[in-house]
């Protein structure tokens, strides 16, 4: 913890629970990654996966921001997993049911061939577990095409909220609903692509995936 993952506002929601940081990096599909380009701030969507205290990122060889970032340049990196809305009885108490990590660190180009794969492995399988040991991996041509850089995780913080509405005493005597609406990311009956060749059933990582 350091100054600048200190939570200042509504300190009792944040946490030291690294247990609960590394809960929240694997949930997310997509974390925000933030740094300073020459031509300013900016916040990227990607797809990411940790590995201890590693947080593993990959993209086009050819993207400027992969470039950008592979100098060893500091970058913040966020999650977010949003658990419901919550509807108060006064506009202003609304929220909402959130688990939430920021991460400090520096970013670093991986070169060892046994990282690069290992990285490659944990980016498929935070998105879809059982997926590596199905698919056909990366070719050479595809390795050249693609770079893989490594957050480390230097400083972090964790902040949530759970429970319902906090109203004022005054409000409670009105007859406005009030409560918390959960929300839950869910999979869809899987999709066959229509190019498959007949007889292809989906693997056991597509029949067991849940988000």
């Amino acid at each position: 913890m350091s100054e600048r993952t200190r939570i200042k506002r509504l300190p009792e929601r944040g946490s030291k629970d690294r247990g609960l940081l590394d809960a929240i990096l694997d949930e997310a599909l997509i974390c925000h990654i933030g740094f300073t380009r020459e031509d300013g701030p900016v916040v990227l969507p990607t797809i990411h996966a940790r590995v201890g205290d590693t947080i593993y990122l990959h993209g086009s060889v050819a993207a400027g921001n992969m470039r950008a970032l592979k100098d060893g340049r500091p970058v913040c990196l966020t999650a977010t997993l949003v658990d419901g809305i919550v509807a108060a009885r006064a506009l202003f108490n609304h929220s909402m049911n959130y688990r939430s990590a920021v991460v400090f660190g520096t970013a670093r180009l991986v070169g060892d061939a046994a990282e690069r794969t290992a990285a490659f492995r944990a980016i498929t399988e935070h998105v879809l577990p059982g997926r590596w040991e199905e698919a056909r991996h990366p070719n050479d041509a595809e390795d050249r095409q693609t770079m893989v850089l490594a957050v480390s995780i230097d400083e972090w913080s964790v902040k949530t909220r759970t429970g319902g509405p906090g109203d004022d005493e005054v409000d409670y005597a009105g007859d406005i609903w009030a409560g918390v609406i959960p929300l839950a990311m869910t999979a869809r009956e899987p999709v066959p692509d229509e190019l498959l060749r007949p007889g292809i059933d989906s693997p056991p990582s597509v029949r067991s995936y849940r988000p």
